[in-house]
């Protein structure tokens, strides 16, 4: 067996170092490269596994946000249309009073109208009236050709007005 390690190039000194120096290097690089090495990748693991709860956190926290902005807008659209139909509601009671106070003007206008006219028509039947007896007296005055007194003047007149009337 000897001859056969020794033919394939194994000799026991030299393996015995090769493994010590092996050993020795394996501890060195394990100590100071691996163990480094391995702390990085557990902090790193902490650190995402910290942002993944983050993260999911902060998922949360938006949903929440986002309901409660729609909540918010929700409430600003109800009240906005509440706004609106209460201005609609008020508009339509000033239309209607408008209108009512048009009617009103516009009853007391030709209330005025006819009052006016009323006068307009009793003034002039009694400017008629005193211009048909004035005629009257005029007339009989030239049919009898005697000046008439002032008593027969307004007897004349009342007689005339009388029969108009």
């Amino acid at each position: 067996m000897e001859q056969t390690l020794h033919d394939l190039g194994i000799y026991w000194p030299k393996l015995i170092a090769q493994t010590v120096n092996f050993g020795i290097v394996l501890f060195v690089l394990w100590k100071f490269a691996y163990q480094p090495v391995l702390t990085m990748l557990a902090q790193r693991r902490e650190k995402i596994a910290a942002g993944m709860a983050n993260a999911e956190k902060i998922k949360t926290e938006l949903a929440q946000t986002e309901a409660s902005r729609r909540e918010i807008l929700d409430r600003a659209n109800t009240e906005a249309n509440k706004f609106i139909e209460e201005a609609r509601a008020a508009a339509a009671r000033v239309r209607e009073q408008e209108t009512q106070k048009a009617i009103a003007d516009a009853g007391q206008i030709v209330a005025k109208a006819r009052e006016a006219a009323a006068q307009d028509h009793a003034r002039m039947l009694a400017e008629l009236k005193r211009e048909v007896g004035r005629l009257v007296v005029q007339t009989t005055a030239s049919v009898t050709g005697k000046i008439l007194t002032p008593d027969d003047q307004r007897r004349l007149a009342e007689e005339t007005s009388r029969q108009l009337s």
